[in-house]
């Protein structure tokens, strides 16, 4: 069963409506105890990483979700703001990350971008496989994702970066340590491309 968390942040309801098409059993987690059996997590987010991680933290649900990725090794994804959650900070904000994956979350630099790249960058985009990653089986080549943010994903580590996209210069778009996973585009609004991505989560051992 996929525990989908809703802290109040996030298309919930998209996620749940691709895994009901895909037949995968999937339902939502408001709370400590919806949370109970759960195999998977994901974590949504949009909008400023202070908002998304106080509404975390308010939800009653940020310990009892450490403690499963941390200590019993459940795999988790984190989407958008929800991947930039799980870094150790973000030049966005100043509350702390979670910390689980060894990255910074930074704005893009004006100066690497010209006028016709604007923030937020919003939009289509190719994503290209920057190493082997069952997330994105079938999607090695030509997968293009919607995005929609402000600020990338940084590893500290390259190990840690599985893809990347190209917006004045190359970012990381999706991260990996041990079973914590992210992307910071939207597969719940990338079509195909981003239903097989969730359907490649579903399927992680």
């Amino acid at each position: 069963m996929i525990a989908i968390i809703d802290y109040g942040v996030g298309n919930i309801n998209a996620f749940l409506n691709i895994y009901k098409q895909l037949k995968i059993p999937a339902r939502t987690a408001k709370n400590t105890e919806e949370l109970e059996g759960a195999d998977k997590l994901i974590l949504p987010g949009v909008g400023h990483f202070d908002y998304a991680m106080q509404r975390f933290y308010d939800s009653g649900m940020k310990d009892t979700v450490n403690s499963l990725v941390l200590q019993d090794a459940v795999p988790v994804l984190g989407v958008c703001v929800g991947m930039q959650m799980m870094a150790n900070n973000s030049e966005e904000g100043s509350l702390p990350g979670l910390g689980w994956i060894n990255a910074n979350v930074r704005k893009f630099d004006d100066a690497q971008r010209s006028a016709k790249m604007p923030l937020p960058h919003m939009g289509w985009n190719d994503v290209s496989s920057s190493k082997a990653s069952k997330l994105f089986y079938n999607l090695e080549n030509d997968a293009r994702f919607y995005f929609l943010h402000s600020y990338y994903f940084e590893c500290e580590s390259p190990e840690n970066s599985i893809a990347v996209a190209n917006y004045g210069k190359e970012f990381t778009c999706a991260s990996n340590s041990d079973k914590v996973y992210g992307v910071q585009f939207h597969p719940e609004k990338s079509h195909h491309y981003g239903i097989q991505l969730l359907k490649n989560f579903a399927e992680l051992c």
